[in-house]
């Protein structure tokens, strides 16, 4: 086998300069030519100005060459097609080292081979197919079957027995004549058919040729009839069927993952097109690998994100977008090279926002890579009830990714964790995620521990560049997706005010998103909506809400999203001021030692259970009507269950994941864990220890800073 050089091209040789013409002289003119040979036109012109030099083609130049190097002047490197070493040049004009030629070759035909690569004297693998009177029919590939006639055989031949052939003669439309053979020692080199290797971006231009493709398979699909494999190269992806038999998997030694070289005619199928196989080849060695360091050199490229300008002015933005860029990089290339991509957000008002915003953004370009179906194979949302990325999640998509790569070949999915996945907590999954093989990024707002980018390929995170929880990943969220995909700037622009409403943002970033679609949405308008998104993630628990959210956040009919934005509004305020007005008479208000108001309430014997508002945002309801009460002074509310406590708090500095750091060790026996932003968040421990908890707690807040 012979690979070009890549140093000269080619060639053999490298232009270094260039000479004056030896034959012209310079002149780029010759004097010696035969006139009678010239018209009378040509004569006068001759005579007049001379013929232009055969050697420098009238430039009185020629350049001056030295050997490459590289080749040793060859322009390509030899291997040995039988055993692949290397060979200095060919051996009697094959590419065939001198030991290897000493022994009988014996070619096995590739099925892209036809009679054009058979030739008369040569000897090839072959399989009895079937027996007649007459002789024995022998299959050489999938398309070419030729006689052995019962005149020249010795021994018994037996359906399915592999034998070894000699063309005697090539008839007449492609008849073959054939000879069994015995040869004791041989070479087999497999044959293929000289096709153009083409591009996947060419396929549309080639319907009715035969090509060669050479790329990674990027997913496996069984159907009822062939088997689809999706290929992709550096300029794009074909969809490549071969058939067996109706609902049998053809090729089942090649999988997602692999380099492959494809041959086949390009077909016209509706509005696509589509190779239709003949073979399919795994490579490897030296060809896989430049394959494939092409490919991802090429999507490397693809896969940058669009530079933006931010929607709005921030210095934490600015110092993280860096950050923004690698996430929306890695988001970009999961879709071109066709990796599922698995959404998970908090399922609150923030959370959903952020990952809106990222789904508006991808939907599009999943659809141009994969065709209009691709979100269905290519694409999952689904919520996390804890603001943390659980077990009961990662179990779940482990679960969900196992079986879509079993069903359809795909690969393991890109997690992509928004308003979630920053804390210890997520740790615990994103070990389990990382036993399959399946990668994560983060974009998140609550307060980081270092630990978790150990399992992260890139994190989003205020925190990182001194920013705070003010800066909510809905805000964060919309930056990316205009990185992934401008175009959508236009749909998603109010988003990053729902979020910095629904999470109570008082950042000074989130004043000014609001201020920037002022003129279409009231700060009600944004009230109204958070609060609808919070009701309904309550009710829809798992399920991710697909429409419904579309509507609540206007981006299909106006009208239906007033009216449903309204009557859950409605419906919310009524269940929320029912639960407030029972809680709010079973708040205990004491002073703490630093000026600040501890207001603690039983939410598991005072609050109904099992409906909305939930325990966290009944905390945070109390908590704002005590915040109005008792106006300029530091507020802090507990509410708490049997085995969970909720904080909120306002004016002062608390730092609650260290805190629940140091009651994790203070406590022996507590089993506290837990955490979320610095002054808002969520604590569990063990039922028997919940007063010691709550007292130790109580001691800690009673010493904090207030503003």
């Amino acid at each position: 086998m012979s690979e070009k050089c890549q140093e000269c091209g080619g060639k053999g040789y490298k232009v270094v300069g260039s000479n004056k013409c030896p034959e012209c002289k310079g002149a780029g003119k010759s004097k010696s030519i035969d006139l009678m040979k010239l018209s009378e036109k040509d004569v006068n012109s001759f005579l007049k100005n001379g013929s232009n030099c055969n050697r420098c083609g009238g430039t009185g130049e020629i350049e001056a060459r030295e050997p490459c190097v590289v080749c040793d002047g060859k322009g390509a490197f030899y291997t040995c097609k039988i055993c692949g070493n290397s060979i200095a040049d060919l051996y009697n004009g094959e590419e065939v080292c001198s030991g290897c030629a000493k022994k009988q070759i014996v070619y096995k035909l590739d099925d892209s081979c036809d009679i054009n690569e058979v030739e008369v004297g040569k000897y090839y693998h072959a399989v009895v197919r079937n027996l007649a009177d007459f002789g024995v029919f022998v299959d050489m590939n999938s398309s070419l079957r030729g006689l052995i006639h019962s005149s020249n055989i010795k021994e018994e031949l037996k359906v399915g027995e592999p034998v070894i052939v000699g063309v005697k003669e090539i008839r007449p439309k492609g008849k073959l004549d054939l000879l069994p053979v015995k040869i004791k020692e041989y070479q087999t080199v497999e044959l293929e058919k000289g096709l153009p290797v083409k591009f996947a971006s060419e396929a549309s231009e080639l319907v009715g040729m035969s090509v060669r493709l050479e790329g990674e398979v990027i997913q496996v699909k069984q159907t009822a009839g062939p088997t689809i494999f999706t290929i992709a190269d550096e300029t794009g992806q074909v969809s490549a069927a071969a058939f067996e038999s109706a609902g049998e998997r053809a090729y089942p030694h090649i999988s997602s993952d692999m380099i492959v070289s494809a041959t086949g005619e390009i077909t016209s199928r509706g509005d696509s097109v589509q190779l239709e196989i003949k073979s399919l080849k795994k490579l490897s060695g030296p060809k896989e690998s430049e394959i494939l360091k092409r490919i991802e050199a090429a999507l490397d490229r693809r896969a940058e994100p669009h530079s933006v300008e931010f929607m709005v002015e921030s210095e934490v933005l600015e110092k993280l977008r860096p950050a923004m860029m690698k996430v929306a990089k890695e988001i970009r290339k999961a879709v071109i090279k066709s990796i599922p991509i698995l959404l998970r957000h908090h399922a609150d008002a923030d959370g959903m926002t952020a990952a809106i915003a990222i789904e508006k953004a991808i939907l599009p370009l999943i659809r141009e890579v994969n065709g209009q179906d691709g979100e269905y194979y290519f694409y999952k949302r689904a919520p996390s009830k804890a603001p943390f990325y659980e077990i009961t999640d990662v179990v779940r998509d482990i679960s969900f990714a196992l079986e879509d790569a079993a069903r359809h070949g795909q690969k393991m999915p890109l997690v992509v964790s928004v308003d979630n996945g920053s804390t210890l907590e997520d740790v615990p999954a994103m070990k389990q995620a990382r036993v399959y093989g399946i990668e994560m990024v983060v974009v998140d707002h609550h307060h980081p521990d270092k630990e978790v980018d150990d399992y992260l390929i890139a994190h989003v995170n205020p925190a990182h560049v001194g920013g705070d929880f003010g800066m909510t990943a809905g805000m964060l969220c919309t930056e990316v997706a205009r990185m992934i995909n401008p175009e959508v700037e236009e749909q998603i622009k109010h988003l990053p005010a729902v979020a910095a409403v629904g999470d109570r943002s008082e950042a000074e970033e989130a004043k000014k998103y609001i201020e920037m679609v002022s003129d279409t949405y009231s700060l009600q308008d944004l009230k109204d909506i958070a609060l609808a998104l919070d009701f309904e993630a309550y009710w829809l628990k798992f399920n991710n809400g697909k429409g419904i959210l579309d509507d609540i956040l206007n981006f299909g009919d106006t009208k239906v999203h007033k009216n449903l934005v309204k009557l859950l509004c409605e419906q919310a305020n009524e269940m929320i001021d029912e639960q407030i007005d029972v809680c709010m008479a079973h708040v205990k208000t004491q002073t703490l030692p630093n000026g600040a108001l501890l207001n603690v309430l039983d939410v598991e014997n005072y609050a109904h259970k099992f409906t909305f508002p939930p325990p966290g945002k009944t905390s945070g309801e109390v908590h704002d009507r005590l915040c109005k009460k008792f106006e300029g002074k530091p507020v802090i509310t507990l509410g708490y269950g049997p085995d969970f406590a909720v904080i909120r708090s306002k004016g002062v500095r608390m730092n609650i994941p260290q805190m629940v750091r140091e009651l994790h060790d203070e406590v022996k026996g507590g089993g506290v864990n837990g955490g979320g932003h610095l002054v808002v968040g969520s604590i569990k421990f063990v039922e028997g220890m919940r007063t010691d908890v709550l007292s130790k707690l109580a001691e800690k807040i009673g010493v904090v800073e207030v503003d």
